[in-house]
């Protein structure tokens, strides 16, 4: 780092990826910051600069400082790093130590020494605090150690599912020959089998993901798993609205032998809010009037499906919210992208990592999810590019992930 770089992150102060300190800090303080800004984005600590901004400089030489830092990396945070270190110069009697934290480290969640105990903090702004349970789940969940979707649902069991729909997966989606009879157990064995069901202790519970997509009633226990959808008549949120419903229950539908649904799952009814509620455009070519819906149902589709199938269920209490407005339809997703992802990634084609990897796959097997990762590009992109010439927005933010499907204006 050169002086100027360094001088013009001193002037923007602390932020979530920059912490002052002196250089006598205590080491389970320094171990706090290193550990709380690996569990964020990574960043910079500056030794030798007060809270203020202004420039004290390190009181003991580089090595000794640099001594220090790597003592704290090993024996103060788990598990241990390598944190860059260096220092720069000011002026002939000051110097700053940069210590330089990777953001691409997989081992999340880092702890710090805390007297005898381990503590998981995360950044929150310019300030690092303790993780709640649900914030740590999310960086074990983030580290792949923990899967939110197997999971298993406290006092949640075979009941609290819907046979039907299961037997309907099995026999209309899979053509598996299951007889319509079978008993408990043998339905126990199958759901065991496919990650539906789960074991604890000698008790048998529903996985997240089998009360997700085959549950009765799924927002007993998980009040997260629902859409929230708005039709606004403008182009910003308002009091007035012209279609407002909150969308529960199980994510697929009820199929028919020839795949006709004969009862929408939450997936669907999605679908079917957008239809009912949007606009179209009409247009005179020739003398003839031409008319069709402002928006393609294939990235609707699309956009819901992503939704449904790869948001953060450990975001609890909050649904996907999907909001219809005379510009666009927006759809916004809790949590950010799992590992890996990019937006880039996804406009070409080329993502395989998803954060709820079973739901994905039965998904798939309804033909609701693209088999070659290709649904972003080909039914999003070029379908809204196709239909009215517009170009989609995708924004990965901190905490969500929003698409925005854009109308043109309505022609005469």
């Amino acid at each position: 780092m050169t002086k100027s770089e360094l001088l013009e992150l001193i002037a923007n102060g602390e932020n979530s990826n920059v912490e002052f300190k002196r250089d006598t800090v205590r080491p389970d303080s320094l171990a706090k910051e290193m550990s709380a800004l690996l569990n964020f984005e990574g960043g910079f600590i500056l030794l030798g600069v007060e809270n203020n901004g202004r420039i004290s400089g390190m009181s003991k030489d580089h090595l000794l400082t640099e001594e220090l830092v790597v003592n704290i990396s090993r024996q103060n945070i788990q598990p241990h790093i390598i944190p860059g270190f260096g220092s720069v110069r000011i002026d002939d009697n000051l110097s700053v130590g940069v210590i330089k934290l990777n953001p691409d480290n997989p081992s999340k969640p880092y702890k710090a020494k805390k007297g005898n105990s381990w503590i998981t903090y995360i950044r929150v702004g310019s300030t690092s605090r303790e993780a709640t349970r649900e914030e740590e789940g999310r960086l074990y969940q983030s580290a792949r150690l923990v899967n939110y979707e197997t999971k298993i649902v406290p006092d949640m069991g075979l009941d609290d599912l819907d046979i039907d729909r299961i037997e309907n997966y099995f026999r209309v989606i899979l053509e598996r020959p299951i007889s319509r009879d079978l008993e408990i157990r043998e339905w126990q064995k199958i759901l065991l089998n496919s990650d539906l069901l789960a074991k604890t202790g000698d008790k048998i519970c529903t996985t997240v993901a089998g009360l997700l997509l085959f549950g009765k009633n799924p927002n007993r226990r998980l009040p997260q798993a629902g859409v929230m959808a708005v039709a606004f008549p403008g182009n910003e949120k308002d009091y007035n609205i012209i279609d407002e419903e909150r969308i529960c229950g199980p994510l697929v539908s009820l199929f028919s032998k020839n795949r006709s649904i004969t009862d929408s799952g939450v997936i669907d009814r999605s679908i079917d809010f957008v239809k009912r509620n949007m606009a179209s455009i009409a247009w005179l070519e020739g003398g003839r009037r031409h008319l069709k819906k402002a928006l393609p149902i294939d990235a609707i589709r699309e956009a819901i499906v992503n939704a449904v199938t790869h948001r953060d269920y450990g975001y609890e209490g909050t649904d996907i919210e999907l909001s219809m407005y005379e510009d666009r339809v927006e759809i916004i997703s809790p949590g950010p992208l799992p590992n890996g992802v990019t937006v880039e990634k996804m406009k070409e084609g080329v993502v395989r990592v998803t954060r709820n990897e079973l739901v994905k796959e039965i998904l798939r097997g309804y033909r609701y999810v693209d088999h070659y990762g290709m649904g972003v590009r080909n039914r999003i992109f070029q379908s809204m590019l196709a239909h009215n010439g517009t170009i989609p927005d995708l924004i990965g933010e901190k905490d969500r992930f929003k698409v925005c499907l854009w109308t043109p204006p309505l022609k005469p």
